[in-house]
């Protein structure tokens, strides 16, 4: 491996340090889950003893891999926490594979890559049973591939897609992203159109029998999920004034406490809470936009999700706001000058775009900015809390290094 290279020690030891971190975290701090992260446990000693994936109320991809960890190894958190710092792990090489295929000065790289496999929850993180990791660790593996030489990496991408959408439905519609990076750069439309084509047919092949499984049990056609609904419903009303997760009973008039709510299937009740979630967009514009700034300062700015990572762990109330105060401030010294610097990029694309320039752009940073407008906008709609930034601060960590100036010849 070119990582053992004299000249690439530095990542090396970048990537020990912080993998000895991650095992000291997880062994030191007993994290008991709770909340979602307690069902998808629950989900996946389900799937190892050979029981039912899930009810269609929410995706379980990520519970299912670990159901298979499960099944080997046996169910405990310890084998849990254990796969999370091996995906972690595996994170970290597939971000320096990236790193290395940059158009950017040596001294850059090590910036980006020291800051990210340092970051605060990317150590955190691994003693909690969540999404995060390992959708992470295959949209790094995505975009590895995304900028390779290989000839099928659109059959790859659409089959890995399709894994993702498992894990967070609305990363479908990553196939529509790729076609506008290469139709921005290339300035060509049948071949961005092909490559979009296959990857999301290969999508929709990975998923359909999870959603031929979903439409079976409901007796109607169901999507890998039914909780799309919900999460608009309660984070689009007139009570919910944080853009933050709410009771949906507590709703004005709330669907949920109706007699035809309760008799009806998951499916049912996904339709009937989204559709009152979108009347009520429609006669709120201003609301609804207020809320969604929200929901993205509670996204990218509110650090709060770290409070997850040692829940049970009997931290004293010193420690924990220690660590709060801590995550808080290195995430908003890197986030809020990376924001800045993605608005200007972004101009500066709509800029070359009008100039017809776009070909003259650097391809990753498209790719970047692409991106992390689709996560952007899928949060803005629906919810917004710190956990959700985690799958594309490498993105931001990118942007933040572009404050630094000089082409780092020194470091090479």
């Amino acid at each position: 491996m070119d990582i053992l290279k004299k000249h690439n020690r530095f990542y090396l030891i970048s990537i020990l340090v912080a993998t000895v971190l991650c095992i000291l975290w997880t062994a030191l701090v007993r994290t008991v889950p709770a909340s979602d992260f307690n069902y998808y446990d629950t989900i996946a000693r389900q799937v190892a003893t050979g029981g039912q994936w899930g009810n269609t109320y929410t995706s379980v991809g990520y519970a299912i891999g670990l159901g298979f960890v499960y099944s080997i190894f046996g169910a405990s958190l310890f084998v849990a926490k254990t796969f999370n710092v091996l995906l972690t792990l595996i994170g970290y090489f597939l971000f320096y594979r990236l790193v290395k295929k940059l158009k950017i000065s040596e001294l850059k790289k090590r910036i980006i890559f020291a800051i990210f496999v340092l970051f605060p929850v990317n150590i955190f993180y691994n003693s909690l049973l969540c999404t995060e990791i390992l959708f992470t660790t295959l949209f790094l593996l995505i975009t590895n591939i995304y900028f390779s030489e290989n000839k099928y990496k659109y059959i790859f991408i659409g089959i890995l897609t399709g894994i993702e959408t498992m894990i967070k439905p609305f990363f479908m519609a990553f196939f529509f992203a790729i076609f506008l990076v290469e139709v921005i750069k290339n300035k060509k439309l049948v071949k961005p159109f092909l490559n979009a084509l296959v990857v999301i047919v290969l999508t929709c092949i990975v998923i359909a029998p999870f959603v031929y499984r979903n439409t079976k049990m409901m007796g109607e056609f169901t999507f890998v999920s039914n909780n799309g609904g919900i999460v608009l419903y309660i984070n689009n009303n007139s009570q919910n004034h944080s853009g933050r997760w709410m009771d949906a009973a507590k709703v004005k008039n709330s669907i949920v406490l109706t007699e035809k709510y309760k008799k009806a299937n998951m499916t049912e009740k996904n339709h009937m809470l989204s559709a009152a979630a979108k009347k009520w967009i429609k006669s709120h514009p201003r609301e609804f936009f207020i809320l969604g700034c929200k929901r993205l300062l509670n996204t990218y700015y509110v650090g709060d999700d770290v409070v997850f990572t040692f829940n049970g762990a009997n931290l004293s109330d010193a420690v924990q706001h220690y660590l709060l105060v801590y995550t808080n401030l290195i995430r908003n010294l890197v986030f809020l000058p990376a924001t800045v610097l993605v608005v200007i990029y972004a101009v500066n694309v709509i800029r070359a775009i009008v100039k017809k320039k776009s070909d003259e752009l650097d391809e990753f940073e498209l790719y970047a900015l692409i991106s992390l407008c689709m996560f952007t906008g899928v949060y803005f709609i629906t919810e917004g809390q710190g956990r959700y930034a985690f799958p594309f601060a490498f993105i931001l960590i990118y942007f933040f290094s572009k404050i630094v100036k000089g082409n780092g010849e020194a470091w090479k």
